[in-house]
């Protein structure tokens, strides 16, 4: 996690009619939030001429979905601790105003969940943010744009899989000529790894329920190959295989016996299915014990990685894959993506209204 530092640049920003000079294009902040099943996500960054310049980031473990898979409810302790997450995320929105143009946005947890209204009403009166819950479909396509930019220019077709807290979205993405992408197909798969980790509670999960995860995913992924055929192209590395997800980077800083967690040696990485078959027996024979002391796992990812090592491990005995690309990136680059290079991306155009004035004082209306 990376912990928000107030900012100590002395620069003026835009108020809108107050100033007389509009910010230009570089100068604008964009944020994106990410509120998924484990984490809660922010990233504010602003246009560069080929991508953007990241100025702020806060993550936090939330387990929004905890407990889910038991009453189809998201618990009052959950709440309160995503709450008091995004309340941080409110803050550090309001330090970096104005906000250009922003989405936010809710995945699996807040989909599944029955009393999501009263807790969507919540966080709009307690933090000012209004959070958006987005379709598995929506949310496939935000980690592909996401993800783009790690796509191989000689390959013109991807396989991009997000592991999620509640949820696992898998992508069949494809490249045309100009450069623009579009989803020829995907598959949710009704769990991620906080569902499986509470479905098999035990501290180590036991070989039973690590195959009985393996063996559910292919019954799925079966129905998907039968519709797409992708076998073929795998085998022939017609198709670019992407992993993002905090497993999938977790696993390439094991496979790189990182001392710590480094996103710039693990965004971008390529492991081949024999490395990946090595990290996930280290991980395993690191017992709950071991990945709770690991520098790349930790307490709060020990249970969670085991549950993500299966889906891993699933995808790879199933497609003849022999390559991954790791993404440490997702759909919170995929939203900054979007808001900066598409001036209609299929969402509700919102006037430009700024959600936080100087003083950081929330407004009435929300907007892009």
């Amino acid at each position: 996690m990376q912990k928000w530092r107030k900012k100590t640049n002395n620069t003026k920003p835009y108020e809108g009619k107050k100033h007389k000079q509009p910010l230009s294009q570089e100068q604008r902040n964009y944020a994106a939030i990410d509120l998924g099943t484990n984490s809660c996500r922010l990233v504010i960054a602003t246009p560069t001429p080929s991508s953007f310049r990241i100025v702020e980031t806060f993550s936090k473990i939330t387990r929004l979905g905890e407990g889910i898979i038991k009453d189809n409810e998201l618990s009052r302790p959950a709440i309160k601790r995503t709450v008091g997450a995004l309340k941080v995320c409110a803050g550090v929105l309001a330090e970096y105003a104005p906000i250009y143009r922003y989405r936010y946005v809710a995945t699996a947890a807040c989909r599944r969940a029955l009393n999501c209204a009263d807790f969507i009403e919540g966080v709009k009166r307690e933090t000012g943010l209004n959070i958006e819950i987005i379709s598995s479909k929506e949310e496939s396509r935000l980690a592909v744009v996401g993800c783009i930019p790690l796509l191989n220019r000689s390959i013109k077709r991807a396989l991009v899989f997000d592991i999620g807290g509640g949820s696992t979205e898998i992508s069949l993405a494809r490249v045309t000529n100009s450069g623009k992408s579009f989803i020829e197909g995907f598959v949710s798969l009704p769990y991620g790894v906080v569902t499986i980790s509470e479905a098999f509670p035990s501290q180590d999960m036991t070989n039973l329920a690590y195959n009985t995860i393996i063996e559910r995913t292919h019954k799925i992924l079966s129905e998907f190959e039968e519709k797409y055929n992708i076998m073929e192209a795998v085998r022939n590395q017609e198709i670019q295989i992407i992993g993002t997800s905090g497993t999938v980077t977790v696993l390439g800083a094991v496979h790189l016996n990182l001392p710590r967690y480094n996103r710039s040696a693990v965004d971008g990485l390529s492991i081949t299915k024999q490395d990946i078959d090595r990290a996930i027996a280290k991980i395993k024979r690191l017992g709950d014990e071991g990945r709770k002391k690991h520098p790349c796992i930790g307490a709060q990812k020990a249970d969670l990685t085991m549950a993500g090592c299966a889906i891993i491990e699933a995808l790879c005995s199933f497609w003849p894959i022999s390559e991954i690309t790791v993404a440490d990136r997702g759909i919170r680059e995929g939203i900054l993506l979007d808001l900066m290079h598409s001036q209609n991306n299929g969402h509700k155009k919102r006037r430009r209204r700024y959600p936080f004035n100087k003083r950081g004082k929330k407004n009435n209306e929300h907007s892009e």
